[in-house]
């Protein structure tokens, strides 16, 4: 009988470690989100912090620092539909792990400060709706405003691979953007030219011309050419920006560039990438009456908004 109780304790001890190796602040993966059940997450802080969410107060939290308050309650769910959808591609492809950064430049936005009762009322309105097509979470894109058209992700983002079937350029209601969005006049600086061209492995200690070479239809730059005093340097509009700073010039979608005294004035509008879902433009869409759902479908083409989860 002894023997028989050591036994049977050995059984438990072997299951209480299997169960214990499934608990999902550990390396738990996602294959199962979309079979009824919302996935627990571990959130990534810069200080090296970390936090385990469910999802769903992890997407309230990304609307909130994603997104201005005192915006209608639709505008909002269009983004949580977005973000819930960005973190399931963005762990899926990080190899399944059910882990994402809180910075913005890694993953999303994450402040939980920000979440209002509008933002709360909207992640539950579209709790467990994701965006896909052909079975697939799409690429969420979104940026702040389109100047009034979006634009392709090879443009916007200088993407490398084909470009997604459902990203297309649609017109976009960004006039209630404000006014320093709308249009906008930004130097850059001879130093920060140059920086950019040292992170191509350009070498030059004066520029004196950025000359666009190809803009596409909505108005972005696809091409400049940048002269200096060793030579020239062409480099894709959406790779210039980033070099830069893309809080720093706002959007490729530039009027003229001219030279001055200590840099390069910029004349453009817009702000952020171009591509998928413009904010300002899910703000007025909201506000005519369009659901969150109808929203997306504005800026991506032939695809599903589907419910992962209760």
């Amino acid at each position: 009988m002894k023997l028989k109780r050591v036994f049977t304790g050995l059984i438990i001890l072997g299951l209480l470690v299997f169960l214990v190796g499934c608990d999902p602040a550990g390396d738990d993966k996602i294959e199962d989100a979309g079979e009824g059940d919302a996935p627990l997450i571990t959130v990534e802080f810069e200080d090296g912090t970390t936090e385990q969410l469910g999802i769903e107060e992890y997407v309230a939290g990304v609307v909130g620092a994603e997104m201005k308050p005192d915006w209608p309650v639709n505008a909002y769910a269009a983004q949580a539909i977005k973000a819930r959808t960005f973190t399931l591609r963005f762990m899926e492809e990080e190899g399944g792990e059910n882990r994402i950064s809180a910075e913005h430049e890694k993953a999303q936005a994450y402040d939980p400060d920000q979440i209002t009762p509008e933002i709360s009322e909207a992640v539950e309105q579209t709790r467990g709706l994701v965006a896909t097509h052909n079975g697939e979470y799409i690429k969420a894109w979104f940026h702040s405003s389109a100047a009034g058209q979006t634009t392709s992700a090879q443009v916007g983002l200088a993407y490398d691979d084909p470009e997604p079937p459902y990203v297309v350029s649609v017109e976009s209601p960004d006039h209630q953007a404000p006014e320093d969005i709308q249009n906008w006049q930004v130097m850059i600086s001879q130093e920060e030219v140059l920086e950019a061209l040292e992170e191509t492995g350009e070498e030059a200690s004066q520029v004196s011309e950025i000359n666009i070479l190809e803009k596409d239809d909505t108005g972005r730059i696809v091409k400049l050419d940048i002269v200096h005093d060793q030579g020239t340097k062409q480099l894709r509009g959406a790779e210039f920006r980033t070099l830069v700073g893309p809080d720093n010039l706002k959007s490729t979608v530039v009027e003229e560039i001219t030279e001055q005294d200590d840099g390069f004035l910029f004349v453009g509008s817009g702000w952020g990438h171009g591509v998928g879902m413009s904010q300002w433009g899910a703000y007025q869409m909201a506000q005519e009456g369009s659901s969150a759902e109808e929203i997306i479908k504005h800026y991506f083409q032939d695809i599903e908004v589907e419910k992962k989860w209760d």
